[in-house]
């Protein structure tokens, strides 16, 4: 799915990915992820969301757009597995799973041939690399669940003129 952005000049983005979290689970948000959804334009969610809550909690600071994750058995049929979107002008790719660290760079690049950016979640491990011809590869982390990362997680992107001036892990 392609869509344009209406937001002109700069757009900051918030970028989520496995925060596992809503009524049904013990997980919530946390408070510094409030903080940076109060000046965000739109909002990116890579995958296990888990409960169709988060989204529309979220949906309440800004547009979201999100891809299915592996634990998203209530959002099957709703959340598309991947996206292409134009973020202004910046085109990024979002899938959940990239699959194994080895290889990844060329099957994000066959997945997502047009992409500028491929934000991607399931390992909670953040990301923030080069890929390959110029396509840049980015995981969040986890906001929530950190497993074996030091520290949980989110994602800051801002894009200005078709290009990224901005893409940071920031801890929360």
């Amino acid at each position: 799915m392609t869509s344009a952005d209406p937001v002109a000049g700069p757009v900051e983005v918030l970028v989520l990915a496995d925060t596992h979290a809503g009524p049904g689970t013990s997980r919530r948000l946390p408070d510094a992820v409030y903080e940076h959804l109060a000046d965000v334009d739109l909002v990116l969610h890579a995958g296990d969301v888990v409960e169709a809550e988060v989204l529309d909690e979220l949906a309440g600071f800004a547009p979201v757009r999100a891809v299915l994750g592996n634990n998203d058995r209530t959002l099957f049929g709703v959340l598309p597995e991947t996206r292409l979107d134009d973020i202004g002008g910046l085109r990024v790719g979002m899938v959940h799973d990239s699959g194994p660290r080895a290889g990844r760079a060329a099957r994000l690049r066959r997945t997502f041939p047009d992409a500028d950016l491929v934000i991607f979640g399931h390992s909670h491990l953040p990301c923030n690399e080069a890929g390959l011809d110029g396509q840049r590869l980015f995981n969040p982390g986890s906001a929530t669940w950190k497993r074996q990362a030091p520290t949980h997680t989110v994602g800051r992107l801002t894009v200005a003129g078709g290009h990224i001036t901005r893409l940071d892990v920031v801890d929360v």
